[in-house]
């Protein structure tokens, strides 16, 4: 038996962990635009700019991560191909 709550045990797969990464960064980017088109003033200049910057860290995060994740025998060929997977 997996120690852990199925959710850990589900995102124990890197190609889950990316899905996830992947979904945050596309949720951050779309409160940037959001909130840099119909927020006004300075509030909406600081939050765009705030969504931006949680974005680029998770991009950033992601690529750390998907270096360190080259080097093992995981067959992750990118998170397109992890759509596909699972849609098919």
């Amino acid at each position: 038996m997996p120690v852990g709550s199925r959710l850990s045990v589900r995102l124990a797969d890197f190609g889950s962990r990316s899905l996830v990464t992947h979904a945050l960064m596309g949720i951050g980017f779309v409160g940037a635009v959001v909130s840099g088109l119909f927020v006004e003033g300075d509030i909406g200049v600081i939050s765009m700019v705030a969504f931006i910057n949680f974005t680029a860290g998770l991009w950033i995060s992601q690529s750390i991560h998907s270096l360190g994740n080259a080097a093992t025998d995981d067959e992750y060929n990118g998170v397109l191909m992890e759509v596909l997977n699972r849609v098919s």
